[in-house]
This record gives structure tokens, sequence and C-alpha cells, in this order.
């Protein structure tokens, strides 16, 4: 079984430095191209898919909704499980806007945050239960930046730490025990579009 996992593409809040969380923020028309980049990349690439499956918030469900479009690979029921981590108080706000009200420290604060444990608990669970109804299909699973981040640190521990990018892929296969990284994090195809526009 592959999965490749997705970040949803850029949103006004991305652009403007806002923790978005579990606030339900559309994809604005940069985050709409890069769907379609992404797609189109997958077009090209031997990887087959079979599913889709999104958080079921707009910006990764119309992440999905592009890409099963381009790839003609149909969309799955959203799994709630796939939302990003819930961050309470401090949604909308950003990093001058936290500091502000908390002071540098606010990162230590409870401030409603969902908590580390919590948010990985439930991606495990999303994938044990993907791995006993799809093992022998290839899933595409479109979330968010935090989610893939407290994912990725769950199974691989601090193997892997840079920043998820927006509309950005990471394959993961696995066989019968454990998850292997084919792909880590890889916007190839967002870059390679720019080229392509300024030449």
């Amino acid at each position: 079984m592959r999965i490749g996992l997705i970040r949803h593409g850029l949103t006004d809040w991305n652009a403007a430095g806002r923790i978005q969380g579990q606030t339900d923020i559309p994809l604005n028309a940069e985050g709409r191209q890069q769907g379609e980049r992404l797609g189109h990349r997958l077009l090209t690439e031997d990887y087959q898919w079979d599913y889709i499956i999104t958080s079921g918030l707009s910006r990764a469900q119309e992440t999905g909704e592009i890409i099963s479009g381009l790839l003609d690979v149909p969309m799955l029921e959203p799994d709630a499980r796939l939302k990003e981590r819930g961050f309470g108080q401090i949604e909308g706000l950003t990093s001058d806007e936290r500091i502000t009200r908390w002071g540098m420290d606010w990162e230590t604060l409870d401030l409603g945050q969902e908590q580390i444990i919590d948010i990985q608990t439930r991606a495990l669970a999303f994938l044990e239960d993907l791995w006993a109804a799809y093992q022998d299909k290839n899933v595409l699973i479109v979330t968010h930046g935090a989610f893939l981040a407290n994912l990725l640190s769950a199974l691989f521990k601090d193997r892997y730490t840079e920043r998820i990018g927006n509309l950005s892929l990471t394959i993961l296969e696995k066989e019968q025990d454990d998850w292997s990284p084919l792909l880590y994090n890889c916007t190839r195809h967002l870059s390679l579009d720019a080229a392509k526009q300024s030449e």
C-alpha cells in the first residue's frame, strides 16, 4: 500500500501568517492553481492512485476535488480524523498578534490547543483503519500542515522536522508492519511550473 500525503493549497490566512487550525478557510486563487499543478504532475508519474480522501475542511476538500478531476480518481467520504490540529484561542492570529496578546512564551500556555498526543492518536488510528480497509490500494490523503507534522513525528520520531509546505507531497509505502518514506515534503511541481511561466 502506498499513501500520498498532501497538504492543502494556499489560503488567504496562510498568506497572512494566520493560524487556521480547524477554522474552515477556503483556498484562494493561488491555492487552486497549486492543486492543478500537483494534479498535472501526478498525471506524468508512474504512481497509480485508486482513491482520494480529505479532512472535509473546505481547503482540503477543494484541493482533493481538483486533483480528483484531473486524475479521474474517485473520492472517498471525508474523515474528520484528518482535520487540522485544533488551536483554540490562537486560531486566526498572526505571530505578532500572539506575542502581543500572550508574550513570547505563548506556546507554553493552555489556550485551548489540541494536545500533541491526541492529534497523533487520531492520526495513527486513521492509518490503521485505512490499512485494514485498503491495504491493496494506493490512496491520496489531503490534509493539513500541523496534522502531517505530528503524524510524521509519530511514525518517524525526529527524522523529519522540515516545515510541511502548501501542496507538498509525501509518499509512504507499507508492506508488513512499518511505513517507509519514498518521498518527503516535495514541492517540485510548484517550482517547475513557475520556471515554465517565466520562460
